[in-house]
């Protein structure tokens, strides 16, 4: 919890996201309040990861297999060993952990190394990626399945026995921001329990044109009540996560959500979810430039906003002109409201304000 107080950027009241739409009613407001306090760590070494912060009621207690339930495993990086110019080793875990996808309210979750989503990896074109899972869950075969290679399903995304490793091998071709996931079946309850996230591929040789100020990973996924594969199927998510992670000189950062006023600032975005379109936008803004999934060749410009399936992504850059908080969040404001929505901080100096001291009893 000691990182709180440098992750209260992406600290979310819903008057600010209602007000940019005219919308006063006091109920919805509540509503985004609650949502929105739980991504304010969104900005953690862990990403949307609550696990560790363990308050509240388990919404899918009623499908927790028994040997899980006294599982919660920490988060822990992602190991990634470059063993040459264009390779790669990448190794992750498959576990349980204990997520809050809500205030008051926690998800007994499959996860990548303990965090949900799991976290980002980022490679170069041209990367042979060898690639292991260790399989901590007691229970459940797991594998990994990366939108951002061309390989054999069958050999290369095959499943990991419990208690057990396996290796696969495939090369990263095309440059843009991708989804990752476990192919398992059923591969709608694997991904609905938390197995999911970002692969990033780089073009060092050819980079975006733009030079910017900001660079912030976002992430929206899709949480599910009960747990059970018949809410799953209708596609109703009752929980949304957006998680915030800075990228500094490509590397990962811990600063707040913040820019100065002038930045040019890029997000690279992906939908994780499973079953919901997002219509990504950025109040108080228009996009300069849109990579649909991150690709230079897929370029739009002047967009108000994106369209992004479940499972697409995109690169979107955009500046800012004035001090303010500028809600980042799926226009579709039901999905607002049950969580998908940050806040990006703008200061004069790209330094957020200080915080009053605390009050001496």
């Amino acid at each position: 919890m000691k990182k709180v107080g440098k992750v209260a950027a992406v600290m979310m009241t819903s008057m600010l996201v209602l007000s940019a739409c005219n919308t006063t009613n006091l109920k919805l407001e509540k509503t985004a309040n609650r949502t929105a306090q739980t991504n304010v760590s969104s900005n953690h070494d862990n990403m949307a990861n609550m696990g560790n912060m363990k308050h509240g009621k388990y919404v899918n207690e009623n499908t927790i297999l028994p040997t899980q339930k006294n599982i919660n495993e920490k988060a822990t990086p992602v190991k990634i060993e470059r063993i040459g110019e264009h390779e790669v080793n990448v190794t992750m875990t498959s576990t349980v952990t204990d997520v809050q996808v809500a205030p008051d309210v926690l998800y007994k979750a499959w996860t990548y190394n303990g965090q949900a989503p799991g976290p980002v990896v980022i490679v170069n074109k041209g990367d042979t990626i060898h690639f292991t899972l260790e399989n901590h869950d007691p229970t459940v075969m797991h594998s990994m399945d990366f939108h951002a290679v061309h390989t054999s399903p069958t050999k290369n995304f095959a499943d990991v026995k419990t208690n057990d490793k396996g290796t696969f091998t495939y090369k990263a071709s095309d440059v843009g921001v991708f989804m990752y996931h476990c192919g398992t079946a059923p591969v709608m309850m694997h991904i609905a329990n938390g197995m999911v996230g970002t692969i990033i591929v780089k073009d060092h040789a050819h980079p975006y044109p733009n030079k910017v100020d900001k660079e912030y990973v976002v992430i929206n996924n899709e949480w599910f009540d009960s747990g059970n594969s018949e809410d799953m199927k209708q596609g109703n998510p009752s929980h949304y996560t957006m998680s915030v992670r800075e990228l500094a000189n490509g590397k990962f950062g811990d600063t707040p959500f913040v820019a100065k006023v002038g930045d040019k600032v890029r997000l690279y975005f992906e939908n994780v979810g499973m079953s919901q379109p997002v219509s990504f936008h950025v109040v108080g803004t228009v996009f300069d430039d849109v990579y649909l999934d991150g690709n230079p060749y897929n370029h739009l410009k002047g967009m108000q906003s994106v369209m992004i399936p479940a499972s697409g992504g995109a690169v979107v850059e955009f500046t800012v002109v004035d001090e303010g908080t500028y809600s980042v969040l799926s226009h579709q404001f039901d999905q607002a409201m049950k969580g998908s929505l940050a806040k990006l901080i703008v200061t004069k100096d790209g330094k957020l304000p200080a915080q009053p001291a605390a009050a001496k009893h």
